[in-house]
């Protein structure tokens, strides 16, 4: 059975916007506490005045694997839009933006044909819901309730069973009507560097609804390495010689894709991916930080699990994924791809050395894998993990003032010994 996109609801006017500042702020003022404090509230907006904001206030899962009903609570009525995903199979609730007032672990437990379901900020004014799916299924009604006494307003979405072939016809559909409706993205003209200052493009990982890795004590990633990129841009932009840009400078989700993309467009001469993961199975003691280039084949287990994990991002914010097959067989491609690497390389060897001095280094901490964010052909890039969020130790530093400084001051040292050459060949 064929069915379309479905714009439930009135849209709520004149919704206020999320209040960016904490994200925006100078990390290096913030206490550890602050730190603590927004990394572990996944479930609210980046901070500050949410008055306005339409609220979702609940959200559960009822029902068996034949039908299986998502109900969410809402402070008022609200237009949600639905789409689907194949490979794996989601559902996608855009909503308007809205702050989420929900518990930390909600969505991390599924029932019937959802197996898990996750929220967060998707894009400045607009707010998502991902929903797994065990295996294809129809929405097969949608109602709203309006609130009524002291019961919240209510979205109900019933799903049954249903087939590959009219789950894929379903998502062809709905992302088409989605399309229409707001029409195709053109894209910004974009403003590189000033000619001849080196143009670096650092890149704090996941955002929005995508936190990356919880640690021991409730760390999310996602704040940790923007806290960490702001603290990099700045200290960069200190020495006067470089034009900084970051891929994200607040709490939203940025696909991979996108944000090589915009590497590229800005002209950049250095991409550095910041990055702090957790490991699993036996491997809490893991620690110290480590610096990935990008190749064919993983150079370790954990290098490759890691990448793994990392290029799951786009599929836990619901983004239709693409094939991205490059085209091999221009030479000047294929040259340009070896000299990148080859730079890549180099630049990771200086960064690992810098480091060495400077904070604790995982084993072999110079590892490669198959990123996809470090797939840039015509761009030097490193993925930097700052360490292990799985490892208490490492948290306890990832959150501390003294040592982001202390590891910001040592890749900006190797981003110069890199950069020496070019900057004395200009007078610099």
């Amino acid at each position: 059975m064929l069915f379309c996109a479905l714009v439930l609801g009135p849209l709520i006017a004149g919704l206020a916007g999320f209040d960016k500042a904490s994200a925006q702020s100078e990390p290096s003022a913030q206490s550890q506490s602050q730190t603590q404090s927004q990394a572990q509230s996944p479930s609210t907006s980046t901070g500050g005045d949410q008055a306005g904001l339409l609220r979702v206030t609940g959200a559960r899962v009822a029902g068996d694997a034949v039908r299986t009903r998502f109900v969410i609570d809402l402070s008022d009525q609200i237009g949600i839009a639905i789409s689907g995903l194949a490979d794996p199979y989601r559902l996608i609730l855009d909503l308007p933006e809205v702050a989420f007032d929900l518990d930390p672990a909600a969505g991390k437990e599924g029932r019937g044909l959802v197996t898990a379901w996750r929220y967060g900020l998707f894009a400045p004014g607009k707010s998502r819901m991902v929903i797994d799916l065990s295996e294809p299924a129809r929405v097969d009604k949608t109602f709203v309730l309006p609130a009524v006494d002291d019961q919240p307003a209510r979205m109900v979405i019933d799903l049954v069973k249903s087939t590959r072939s009219d789950f894929l016809a379903f998502a062809e559909t709905s992302r088409a009507s989605l399309a229409q409706g707001k029409g195709a993205p053109k894209g910004d003209k974009l403003s590189g560097g000033d000619g001849n200052r080196p143009v670096i493009v650092i890149d704090p990982g996941h955002g929005g609804l995508d936190t990356g890795a919880e640690g021991v004590g409730g760390t999310l990633e996602k704040a940790v390495v923007l806290d960490f990129a702001s603290i990099l841009k700045r200290k960069l932009e200190e020495t006067g010689r470089y034009t900084i840009h970051l891929t994200r400078e607040d709490d939203t989700f940025v696909a991979l894709g996108k944000r090589v993309n915009l590497a590229r467009d800005l002209g950049a001469d250095l991409f550095v991916s910041i990055h702090a993961d957790s490991v699993i199975r036996g491997r809490s003691l893991a620690r110290g930080a480590t610096v990935y280039t990008l190749s064919d084949t993983a150079s370790d287990d954990l290098a490759g699990e890691l990448a793994q994990s990392e290029n799951m991002s786009d599929i836990i914010a619901g983004v239709e994924l693409h094939d991205e097959t490059e085209e091999v067989t221009d030479i000047l491609i294929d040259l340009a791809r070896r000299e990148t690497r080859t730079f890549s390389g180099y630049f990771a060897h200086v960064l690992v050395e810098e480091l060495k001095s400077a904070v604790k280094l995982i084993g072999n901490p110079h590892r490669s894998a198959g990123f996809r964010v470090l797939k840039a052909h015509d761009i030097p890039s490193v993925l930097v993990e700052l360490g292990y969020l799985s490892n208490e130790q490492d948290e306890k530093l990832l959150i501390s003032d003294e040592w982001r400084e202390r590891m910001a001051t040592a890749m900006v040292e190797a981003i110069e010994t890199f950069f020496r050459p070019r900057l004395e060949g200009q007078g610099g």
